[in-house]
Formats: structure tokens, C-alpha cells, sequence
């Protein structure tokens, strides 16, 4: 999203443990996360999960405004809709609007030739089944080389730096966290397409 810079601040509102893949959400229903920039709140982003025998749809949420002097900068907002079936990814479809601007991706997993088939306002084409949709929710993007736009469908090349343990207090509540600093690794991207987040 052009030069911003997002501070990502996850919030949740059950109680908090280390994930590795999506066996480890079971118990969960809801997960909300603030969204910041300059310390400022400026969205959102809801998930629900919700199971139907052995599938979870991961149905998410997302809105921000960025203002500067009343006046709207920035807007955006996005809803995506995420499926694994026995734990495994299946599909991801989402629709986003970024100012007037309209985008969208639809992933699937082709399990004959083991990949991922993506058709994205961005990107069309077959990647990784090791990469993951940049959708912030699951603990495994901090492991993964390259995230898929959840907006686009562009693959983006990703360096996760661990950057230390750090108490965020939220509302008077303190809570234990691990924050990352998330960079694009592809020295030869344009700076409106590098990513720079830092995510706790």
C-alpha cells in the first residue's frame, strides 16, 4: 500500500498460546486485531472460524482509514473467506477495495501436481504450496519465505526479523508478546511494492 507504514497490533480475545498450524485453533471462534499507524487506531481486522465437520472456513473482515486534517487519505476495507479441510489449506477467495480501486484473488490447491493455483488481479499462476496467505492470522507466516497478497494474489519474497519480547498494554490489560519485523527480501522491488510491518 504504497509508502505506509502499518503497526499491527493482534489482540486476542481468548486466552493466548504458542500455534504452529490450524490443528492448534480448534477452540477458537473469534480473533480480532487493532490496526495503528503513528500509535494512531485507524481499523480493524475480524475473523470468525467456523466448522463444519472435518472443514474450517476462515471468514475475516478488514477495515482502515487513513486521515490527515479531516480529510481521507487512505480507505480501505476487504473481506476474504479461507478454507482447510483435514487441517490441510484448500481455497482462499477475497474481494478488497482500496479507495476506488477494486481487486480480488482466488487460490486453490491442486493437489495432483501439489501447488497452489492462483488467479489474482495481480498475479495468475502456480506457486508454492508452502507459502501462505498473508491473512495475519495463523502463526506459521513467521516461518514461511514468501507470503500470497491476500488482496492480489502477488507472491511476496519476505524476511521475518524476531525482534524481541515486549509487554503491549491494551485498556489497562497487559499482555506477553513476540513482535516481528516483516520486510520484503527482494532487493529489486520498487519501494511502493515493499512491504515494511511490524507485527506483534
Amino acid at each position: 500500500m504504497k509508502k505506509f507504514i502499518l503497526s499491527i497490533a493482534i489482540l486476542f480475545l481468548i486466552a493466548t498460546q504458542s500455534f504452529s498450524h490450524v490443528a492448534h485453533y480448534s477452540k477458537y471462534n473469534y480473533l480480532e486485531y487493532e490496526l495503528f499507524r503513528n500509535n494512531k487506531l485507524i481499523g480493524y481486522h475480524k475473523y470468525n472460524f467456523i466448522r463444519i465437520n472435518d472443514e474450517l472456513n476462515v471468514k475475516s473482515k478488514v477495515e482502515f482509514k487513513i486521515t490527515k486534517l479531516g480529510v481521507d487519505l487512505y480507505k480501505y476495507n476487504a473481506s476474504s473467506n479461507e478454507i482447510y479441510r483435514n487441517n490441510e489449506f484448500y481455497s482462499f477467495s477475497s474481494k478488497t477495495k482500496q479507495n476506488k480501486k477494486e481487486k480480488y484473488v482466488k487460490i486453490e490447491l491442486d493437489k495432483v501436481n501439489n501447488q497452489l493455483i492462483v488467479d489474482g488481479s495481480s498475479f495468475k499462476g502456480k506457486t508454492s504450496k508452502d507459502f501462505i496467505v498473508g491473512t495475519w492470522w495463523n502463526h506459521r507466516i513467521v516461518k514461511t519465505k514468501a507470503q500470497i497478497s491476500a488482496i492480489s494474489g502477488r507472491v511476496i519474497k519476505q524476511k521475518v526479523t524476531f525482534i524481541g519480547k515486549e509487554i503491549v498494554k491494551i485498556n489497562n490489560i497487559e499482555y506477553n508478546t513476540l513482535k516481528f519485523n516483516f520486510s520484503s527480501s527482494d532487493p529489486n522491488l520498487p519501494d511502493k511494492k515493499n512491504i515494511n510491518t511490524v507485527i506483534w
